[in-house]
């Protein structure tokens, strides 16, 4: 299960809401429309729609998560996006580096079609086809030493852009524009950071006793192929960020 500490979100993943501001600009924002963001976090990129002049209502999964958001004065609340309970409410739904938790991704669209108005538009950027594979595939190697299969572990979702244009269209959305790009991403602290605060069902599958050992032949195998020559850490992203409308 993936459990999201604010303290060490803001310490090793302040960069998700960092590279969210081309999402934001792709929404351009109104003043006074109503707009809904899908997996706020601690609301630090929800801020730039408020800042922005929008009515904006938050949405995570995360008790702690919300309580961090509520805290910079933002109308957030414990949903699921996959059951959100609005009624054509909003103008706008946005969304940054959440879709692909979310492992039925038809029942978060058919959702998020629900909570817009006809004609209101949805855009978003999550993890695409190809994200983190070399961290992927890692995993595969260092579970299957212990007779763990890493692929039944996997919290995540990265679809192909022709894939999601698909399921956009299946659920009641005119696509705009969709896109995928590489986007190798600078860490802030050590690998092993990021796996503790991002691969969490991974480690979850394994026993405590053995954890540490696991992240650090993780660091091992993959020092070769995403460390920096400054001593740094490139996490292998690769984005899908679209644009749509419900019909």
């Amino acid at each position: 299960m993936q459990v999201w500490d604010p303290d060490r979100y803001a310490t090793h993943a302040r960069f998700v809401s960092d590279l969210g501001a081309p999402v934001v600009e792709l929404l351009d924002p109104r003043p006074g429309e109503r707009v809904l963001d899908v997996g706020c976090g601690d609301g630090a990129l929800t801020e730039k729609l408020v800042e922005a002049g929008c009515r904006v209502v938050a949405v995570d999964s995360s008790p702690d998560q919300v309580r961090a958001a509520r805290q910079r004065g933002i109308d957030a609340r414990v949903a699921d996006a996959t059951a959100l309970a609005f009624d054509a409410e909003f103008e706008a739904v946005f969304s940054n580096a959440v879709l692909h938790w979310i492992r039925d991704p038809d029942a978060a669209l058919a959702a998020i079609r629900d909570a817009l108005a006809p004609g209101g538009r949805l855009v978003a950027e999550f993890g695409g086809h190809g994200c983190v594979a070399s961290i992927r595939t890692a995993f595969g190697e260092v579970l299957a030493r212990r007779g763990i299969d890493a692929d039944a572990l996997n919290p995540w979702y990265f679809p192909t852009a022709e894939e999601y244009r698909d399921r956009l269209e299946a659920n009641g959305f005119k696509v705009d524009s969709i896109r995928l790009f590489p986007r190798p991403t600078p860490l802030p602290s050590d690998l092993t950071d990021w796996l503790q605060t991002f691969a969490q069902p991974y480690l979850a599958g394994v026993p405590k006793g053995d954890r540490r050992a696991v992240l650090n032949e993780m660091r091992q195998r993959l020092e070769p192929v995403l460390s920096t020559p400054v001593g740094g850490w490139l996490a292998d992203y690769v984005r899908l960020r679209f644009a749509a409308r419900r019909d």
